[in-house]
């Protein structure tokens, strides 16, 4: 994993380095590295949220819209945690930050939430069925 973020990490320099030195000196911007964060990341944020934007409402007009978008945040979230957990290790030096633990967490997230699905939907299923009978 640590290569995994090794190699993230040399992109990512790399890529700022190509922005600041070329990109900006090829325009006489003269950005300073506040500049770059600045702008780079006020547009990469503005694309996301706007994607996610289009997305929320497409997906807040199906069923369980919300029950779906919850998830989706709640995934987010989760990946966020795991890889935090396992970053923070490798600095401390308190555990090892492998990988798969991070899969592992979040399989376990899929597994809980499987369950939940499975609980809800007999709910949903069973309060439907009792409706249909006292209808009677």
């Amino acid at each position: 994993m640590k290569e995994t973020i090794q190699l993230l990490a040399d992109i990512v320099n790399n890529l700022h380095d190509f922005i600041q030195i070329y990109v900006s000196s090829s325009l006489n911007l003269s950005l300073t590295d506040k500049d770059l964060h600045f702008w780079i990341m006020g547009f990469i944020g503005i694309v996301v949220f706007l994607f996610v934007l289009v997305i929320s409402k497409i997906i807040v007009k199906m069923p369980f819209g919300i029950t779906i978008l919850s998830f989706l945040y709640t995934t987010t979230f989760m990946f966020v945690l795991v890889f935090a957990i396992e970053i923070q290790q490798a600095l401390t030096n308190r555990g090892n930050m492998e990988f798969e633990d991070a899969l592992v967490g979040l399989l376990g997230f899929f597994a809980f939430f499987l369950v939940f699905v499975v609980i809800a939907f007999a709910f949903f299923m069973t309060r439907r069925l009792l409706k249909s009978l006292f209808k009677k």
